[in-house]
């Protein structure tokens, strides 16, 4: 198992975020966190998506650290007009985001906080995403498939998602939902540990 500083905590249940660390040979495990995220109160307040997600990722993290280990914590947002487009309720709700992403630009924000011993970093990055013009069929059969269920923006870029989009800009890995690049830095800075474990 190794120490506790030599293994991230991984504060998130998310099938993507495993994936990601696996496919970058960063040992891990994972606690669920107990955070309860609230966007209305933070949207209420007028906060840029930046610091809602950094905010968020910071109280996952916080949620399940521990004094000697290093913790993870991240959040995503697809955000389009200043708008934070979250995981839709209802087909309904999935349809009306891909035909306001349909041939624009968004801009997906991941929110990352690295605890450790004498370590607290939380920082963001963003990535461009140019969807192509969504014919009503294409929309129609990408909600057929159900893959849009629990994605924020109602698509995920690394399945059939993948179709939708046109171009993009920056970490692919934060679209899925992780800042790859940005990860690695942060552990390279601060928990050169985590990384000689790979």
């Amino acid at each position: 198992m190794g120490t506790t500083q030599d293994r991230l905590v991984l504060a998130s249940t998310s099938p993507q975020r495993r994936a990601i660390l696996e496919q970058l040979g960063i040992p891990f495990e994972v606690v669920a966190p107990s955070y309860v995220e609230d966007d209305d109160a933070l949207v209420t307040d007028r906060y840029k998506p930046e610091e809602i997600v950094r905010a968020h990722a910071e109280g996952k993290a916080r949620s399940v650290h521990t004094t000697e280990s290093v913790t993870l914590g991240v959040d995503t947002a697809v955000v389009l007009d200043g708008r934070i487009y979250g995981k839709p309720v209802d087909g309904e709700d999935a349809a009306r985001m891909l035909a306001a992403l349909s041939g624009r630009t968004h801009t997906v924000i991941s929110g990352l906080c690295l605890l450790g011993p004498g370590l607290a970093a939380v920082e963001h990055d963003r990535t461009d995403v140019t969807f192509r013009e969504l014919a009503p069929e294409t929309v129609a059969a990408y909600l057929e498939s159900g893959e849009w269920e629990s994605r924020a923006g109602a698509y995920a870029i690394q399945g059939l998602g993948g179709r939708l989009v046109m171009s993009i800009e920056g970490d692919y890995l934060n679209v899925v939902g992780l800042p790859g690049a940005l990860l690695v830095s942060l552990l390279e800075r601060h928990a050169p540990k985590v990384l000689e474990k790979a």
